[in-house]
């Protein structure tokens, strides 16, 4: 695959100065130094002020991805934060300054979070795993609180067809690979249409976190003050079914992730009921997040950064790789669903 000239892309007007002019009209005064973080859909900096800000002498900017969510999209998400910092659950959300949370210059809209360090959780430790299981659960006790009205659910429609529309209208899978993946993807769907019906009218959608891989997941030591787990990147926050937050936390084989289940929903279920009818939904859920993976890093090849870090993408083996893929959610999805 190829990509157009990186000047056309809007973040290439994203300058070291105009990040700091950003944080400059805000009334924050950066010392000069400014380091891009990994982030792909947004772009995320950190910077260190000379005037510490509500306590805070080291700040994360993000700046939004323009045209992926309107401002009231946005708003909702720091909405949701503050909702979740003021039920005492540790995420990270944006800093209010002068009276808001969104802000705009240069014409991205971007906001300001307090710098937070961490690890990785070590998922193998079922303590850790329980605890993170208590904090979900308080995530979506307030998430069932009330709905989003802006921000979309996590659907088939989504996640799947469309994604896969755009895929072939913009002929992004080669012809050699082209039927098979047409194939796997429609006997894929069936399946995922089928599960995801059953039982869907007493089903209950919650705000969720949206998107709760271990990388969104900081774990600071528990001996220190506020020790433990926090949550960061609230950018996927979505209606949904609560077990979509906890599938991305399990891997490995069968009895490990049935293990690794059973410590999860042991910390969960100390705080708030979970419908074990949802987990039918873990694989349906699996599947169509690798639909919409690779529609996203398609729609996303004119920014610079994704052919630098996945070189991979778009060539034949890796089409090949995920029709052997989808077939082996098929198999999935007509397994039994794990049992804790």
């Amino acid at each position: 695959m190829t990509h157009t000239n990186d000047a056309r892309h809007p973040y290439s007007e994203l300058t070291p100065d105009r990040v700091m002019d950003a944080l400059q009209d805000l009334g924050l005064w950066p010392d000069g130094r400014l380091l891009a973080l990994s982030s792909y859909e947004n772009r995320v900096y950190r910077a260190h002020l000379d005037e510490p800000v509500q306590g805070h002498a080291a700040v994360v900017l993000k700046f939004y991805r323009p045209g992926r969510w309107s401002r009231a999209q946005i708003q909702e998400e720091h909405d949701f934060a503050a909702e979740l910092v003021a039920g005492e659950v540790p995420v990270v959300a944006p800093l209010v300054l002068n009276g808001q949370t969104l802000h705009q210059s240069a014409g991205f809209d971007f906001s300001v979070s307090p710098l937070r360090g961490g690890r990785a959780p070590e998922l193998d430790d079922f303590e850790v795993l329980e605890w993170i299981g208590r904090f979900l659960a308080r995530i979506h006790t307030v998430g069932a609180a009330k709905p989003f009205v802006h921000r979309p659910t996590l659907d088939v429609q989504t996640f799947a067809l469309e994604p896969a529309e755009w895929l072939q209208t913009h002929q992004m899978i080669p012809l050699e690979v082209e039927r098979e993946w047409r194939e796997a993807f429609a006997a894929a769907l069936a399946l995922v249409q089928e599960i995801m019906a059953e039982g869907s009218s007493e089903r209950r959608l919650i705000r969720l976190h949206g998107d709760c891989h271990p990388g969104n997941i900081l774990w600071t030591p528990t001996e220190l003050p506020g020790g433990g787990p926090h949550f960061v990147d609230l950018d996927d926050a979505r209606m949904g079914p609560a077990v979509q937050d906890l599938w991305m936390l399990l891997s490995g084989d069968r009895a490990q992730r049935t293990q690794q289940l059973s410590a999860l929903l042991d910390g969960y279920e100390q705080v708030r009921d979970f419908d074990r009818a949802e987990l039918r939904l873990i694989e349906p859920l699996r599947t169509l997040r690798l639909i919409h993976y690779s529609a996203w890093l398609a729609r996303r090849w004119e920014d610079p950064i994704f052919p630098v870090n996945f070189p991979w993408f778009g060539t034949p083996d890796y089409w090949r790789g995920q029709v052997l893929t989808l077939q082996e959610q098929i198999e999935r999805m007509q397994q039994a669903p794990l049992v804790v």
